[in-house]
């Protein structure tokens, strides 16, 4: 079954300089995002987006379809970050390199971005081992399907809902345990 949508390639030009422009305008964004997560350099995570666009386009010609080209494109992302830093994840508190450009307006999705990194969730997440991490970004973040990542990441399926589940128990835990060491002083 094919992704249907702007997910699927037949969205876009056959012509791989006129899909470079629509898959940067789709998914420059995400793919810097990506990058920024796993790197925590926005300098870094500039070149590996050019990186990915380039790698994109060509590849298009080549790239089937079979998965979403958001997929595919999180894959070519996750093999780049995973070349230029040697697997290892950024573990300090990410800042969205989009409100890192000073000529941006300020926004919805950016507030929302800013509460999203101030919250103790996220804390919580950073702290948990960066297969975890991951899986969680990949899944709640990029809203990529068990199926999907394990295609971006190649891993098994039954892996990745296998840290999802015990990344989803780590964090259960590790915020119930500071909710009952605030309770415990009177916070």
């Amino acid at each position: 079954m094919k992704p249907a949508g702007l997910s699927s390639k037949e969205s876009f030009s056959k012509d791989p300089a006129e899909a470079l422009e629509q898959l940067m305008e789709a998914f420059g964004t995400v793919v810097m995002r990506t990058a920024y997560f796993y790197t925590g350099d926005r300098h870094l995570a500039e070149d590996i987006s050019q990186e990915v666009f380039l790698r994109a386009y060509r590849n298009w010609s080549s790239f089937r379809g079979d998965s979403a080209v958001k997929t595919w494109l999180t894959t070519i992302c996750v093999n780049v970050c995973r070349d230029k830093t040697g697997v290892r994840m950024y573990t300090e508190q990410p800042t969205d390199p989009i409100r890192l450009e000073q000529d941006r307006t300020f926004n919805v999705e950016d507030e929302a971005l800013q509460r999203l990194e101030k919250s103790e969730v996220l804390q919580h997440v950073l702290r948990l081992p960066i297969p975890f991490q991951e899986a969680l970004y990949l899944y709640y973040y990029l809203e990529l399907t068990t199926k999907e990542i394990a295609e971006a990441t190649a891993s098994p399926e039954g892996t990745i809902r296998n840290r999802l589940h015990r990344a989803r128990e780590a964090l259960a835990r590790a915020m119930n345990k500071e909710e009952t060491t605030h309770d415990e002083y009177g916070s």
